[in-house]
């Protein structure tokens, strides 16, 4: 799970979207998450565990809702991400990956007044990087 974590670190970095120290990031309670390894990539990168002890977790209710959507969207039987049984592991890893995309490129999200998470987090970087055109601008400030 540690090399998952590095390479989505590792790629924001070198699409100029960072992540800051401080993130929380947000897992659940497996053994996989709560390892000393992974908890030394988290420390190491600057990262907050979610999930500490038992009784000590932090609000999970975002990380949850997502989780929700994501069984009601790719894993239900009647789902457009789903073409039949998921018989294999990379059945299972084609629906994921193909939701995600999906999920942060094509889905709008009322939260993010009807924008894409794309879509929301590059006028995020535009805005304090200061190469937002003027017209979005103008929009944004409203």
């Amino acid at each position: 799970m540690e090399q998952c974590l590095k390479m989505a670190l590792w790629r924001r970095k070198h699409t100029n979207r960072p992540v800051g120290k401080g993130l929380l990031h947000h897992s659940d309670a497996g053994s996989q998450y709560t390892s000393i390894r992974y908890t030394d990539t988290l420390e190491i990168e600057g990262l907050i565990p979610s999930t500490g002890s038992v009784g000590d977790a932090y609000d999970h209710a975002a990380a949850e809702t997502v989780m929700g959507l994501f069984k009601n969207e790719a894993v239900a039987k009647d789902s457009p991400f789903r073409n039949g049984a998921l018989k294999t592991e990379s059945d299972v890893v084609d629906v994921v990956f193909e939701w995600v995309h999906w999920y942060n490129n094509d889905r709008l999200h009322s939260s993010l007044d009807h924008q894409t998470p794309e879509e929301f987090e590059q006028t995020y970087y535009d805005e304090i990087s200061g190469s937002l055109p003027d017209a979005a601008a103008h929009k944004t400030a409203t």
